[in-house]
C-alpha cells in the first residue's frame, strides 16, 4: 500500500475521530482533549491515535481511559467514513509534545532571567547579530542589475553571427 494512501486514511481517521469526540462523546471524563495526529500501520488493521490532553496527569489518565472505552463507538465512525478492507483498532496516546513545549519555555525564560541579571553585572559585549546588523549586510551583498548587463536572446543571435 503507498504512503500517501496511508497519510490519506490517516488525516480522515484523525479527522472522523476529533469531530466524534467533539460533538458526539458524552462521557464526562473527555474533556480537553485535542486529537494531535493519527499514525496507520501498512496493513490498515491499527492506529495510533495521538491525543493532548489539558490538565493534570489524574485528569490525563482518566480521559485515556474514557477514550479506550470508546474505542467501538469510534471505530463504527471510521467504519462509517472510510472505505476500507479492514477498520483498524484504535490505540490511544498522550502526546507530550505540548507539555515538553510548555516546559522548555519555562526554562527559557528562566534563562533570560538569569542571563539578564548576570547582563547587569557582566559588561563584555555580547557576539550575537542584531536585527539591523543582518539588514546592513544583506544590502550589501546583493546589488541589482542594469538592463545592460542582462544579455537577450537578441544580444547571443548577434554575438554568434546568426
Amino acid at each position: 500500500m503507498s504512503s500517501r494512501r496511508l497519510l490519506k486514511a490517516a488525516e480522515a481517521i484523525r479527522e472522523v475521530v476529533s469531530m466524534a469526540i467533539l460533538t458526539e462523546l458524552r462521557d464526562p471524563r473527555i474533556r480537553d482533549v485535542t486529537v494531535i495526529g493519527v499514525e496507520v500501520a501498512p496493513d490498515m488493521r491499527s492506529a495510533k491515535v495521538a491525543v493532548s490532553i489539558m490538565g493534570p496527569e489524574s485528569k490525563q489518565q482518566l480521559a485515556l481511559r474514557g477514550l479506550d472505552n470508546a474505542k467501538g463507538f469510534l471505530q463504527s465512525r471510521i467504519a462509517d467514513r472510510i472505505d476500507t478492507r479492514y477498520t483498524p483498532k484504535l490505540q490511544f496516546v498522550a502526546d507530550q509534545g505540548v507539555k515538553k513545549s510548555l516546559e522548555v519555555g519555562k526554562i527559557l525564560e528562566q534563562l533570560a532571567a538569569e542571563r539578564q541579571a548576570a547582563g547587569t553585572e557582566d559588561t563584555s559585549p555580547s557576539p550575537s547579530i542584531s536585527a539591523d546588523d543582518h539588514d546592513d549586510a544583506a544590502e550589501n551583498d546583493y546589488e541589482p542589475l542594469d538592463e545592460t548587463d542582462v544579455e537577450t536572446d537578441e544580444d547571443s543571435d548577434e554575438s554568434s553571427g546568426r
